[in-house]
């Protein structure tokens, strides 16, 4: 809808739209036969840069009786001193700059005005990552502000070819969301492929950027994400220079990186700011703990319920008698347990920082020992538990964190019903599932598989830097990363 040139009918219009709230004002000044109408919403909007430059600015002309021959809109938009100025001629291009920290200028007869940048501070400063802390490296995260965000990035790279392409998603937030890629290394199929999936969505408003993740998401029924998110700016640098594409969301820490495949949740930033020898140790580790949550409860609950002849016979005796007297059967001791735990951890994320560490510690103490001194579970299903939940702790991403937990019960149930065969069967649907998946286009488990010998440099083994000259073929074609 275009803007009235009459500046009572745009004020009267706007305050109308607005519900006459406490938070917008106006005001009036005359410039010899010409009368302005400035307005702009004190709640994102600094006085003192309105009063600063912008009455400044005005006061010339108000303070000077001469006649101005040149049209006064022309005469402001070339005399305002304000670096973030545009000519503005419709209400919905008032109403987002107005909630944007603009201050909107209408003049009387006039049919377009002008919008100039008045944006008070309303983000926190860069503080350290929260989620995902590091002993060596960089310790500046993202933050709600879009500006900063893209700043980080430009800081860490310097070239022209760093590409961030703005749409604006939500009728009512008009969010802006980046796409980031470097524009001659990132595969350029990939890149519209996000952009027609993004102008797909209609939604009245975007919050985080997990209502994007969920948007683009191909395989809903899988657990396991197909994005991995970020708070930290130099592992997103690392991954546009690796030829992967982000997706930054307005007013959101964190940042969306696709593809997200499999292997690259058991990689961290301190991978490739230590030795890479100790490197691939931890990196086995990280390996084996995934292997520990995921498939130890199943696995005891088949051995200790249907298949006791494999076990030891020493450690079948010590079993026994640790069971002795215990009136729930294994799998419900571990399921209670599990939930117990699963209770205490997301009251731990829940609570303050100051109380949630020694809720956690006490409780998980207290009633362990509770449980076992009362006789409800048996020693080793307090151990099994404490291994399995221990070995989730080494993941930071929660989505990543959930899928475990989903496919844990699932490896659960199909043990208690059919002992090792369940177990088997259990694993066979597992892997078909992280088979089955794709993120962005790219098989799920690559460069596993489909296995890519030449990206064998830095999956489980890190070698050195040196020795990884090439960017990952499933990525790129721009495949040289470092020059002979």
């Amino acid at each position: 809808m275009k803007i009235n040139n009459q500046i009572n009918e745009v004020e009267k219009y706007i305050k109308n739209k607005y519900g006459s709230s406490s938070d917008i004002i106006t005001r009036r000044i005359k410039i010899n036969d010409n009368e302005i109408l400035y307005i702009y919403l004190e709640s994102v909007s600094s006085d003192d840069k309105i009063s600063g430059f912008l009455m400044k600015d005005l006061s010339k002309y108000v303070n000077n009786q001469k006649e101005i021959k040149t049209p006064l809109i022309n005469l402001l938009k070339n005399s305002i001193l304000n670096s973030h100025l545009s000519i503005i001629d419709t209400y919905e291009q008032v109403f987002y700059n107005l909630s944007s920290g603009y201050t909107i200028i209408f003049i009387n007869g006039e049919k377009n005005a002008i919008a100039i940048e008045t944006k008070s501070i309303l983000d926190r400063s860069i503080s350290e990552p929260s989620m995902e802390s590091t002993i060596r490296g960089p310790r500046d995260c993202f933050t709600e502000n879009n500006a900063t965000n893209i700043g980080l990035i430009r800081k860490r790279i310097k070239d022209p070819n760093l590409w961030f392409k703005e749409t604006k998603i939500g009728k009512r937030t008009k969010t802006k969301i980046n796409i980031v890629y470097i524009k001659n290394i990132a595969n350029i199929k990939k890149v519209k492929f996000i952009e027609n999936k993004l102008k797909k969505i209609n939604i009245d408003g975007i919050i985080d950027s997990g209502y994007i993740r969920e948007f683009l998401t191909q395989n809903s029924l899988s657990a396991f994400p197909e994005f991995r998110s970020t708070e930290r700016p130099d592992v997103a640098t690392a991954e546009l220079l690796e030829g992967k594409i982000l997706i930054m969301v307005e007013n959101t820490p964190q940042v969306l990186i696709t593809p997200g495949l499999f292997i690259d949740f058991f990689h961290t930033s301190e991978d490739y700011y230590q030795k890479p020898i100790n490197i691939t140790f931890t990196r086995i580790l990280r390996i084996i703990g995934f292997f520990i949550t995921l498939c130890t409860p199943g696995l005891y609950v088949a051995l200790t319920t249907f298949n006791q002849t494999i076990i030891p016979y020493e450690l079948l005796i010590s079993l026994s008698i640790q069971r002795n007297g215990v009136p729930f059967p294994t799998s419900l001791s571990i399921f209670i347990m599990m939930i117990v735990f699963e209770i205490l951890r997301e009251a731990d994320i829940r609570l303050p920082n100051a109380m949630g560490a020694s809720i956690s510690i006490v409780g998980a103490l207290v009633l362990g020992d509770a449980a076992v001194s009362a006789g409800i579970v048996s020693p080793i299903v307090i151990i099994i538990v404490a291994i399995t939940s221990i070995g989730s702790l080494i993941f930071n991403d929660i989505d990543f964190v959930n899928a475990i937990r989903l496919w844990r019960l699932i490896f659960l149930i199909f043990s208690t019903v059919l002992g090792i065969p369940g177990f088997v069967i259990a694993g066979i649907i597992f892997t078909i599932n992280l088979c089955s998946m794709e993120s962005n286009g790219i098989p799920y488990l690559t460069p596993i598989s489909p296995f890519y010998p030449k990206a064998q440099t830095d999956v489980i083994t890190r070698f050195s830097k040196k020795k990884m000259k090439y960017r990952p073929v499933y990525l790129t074609k721009n495949k040289k990363r470092i020059e002979d």
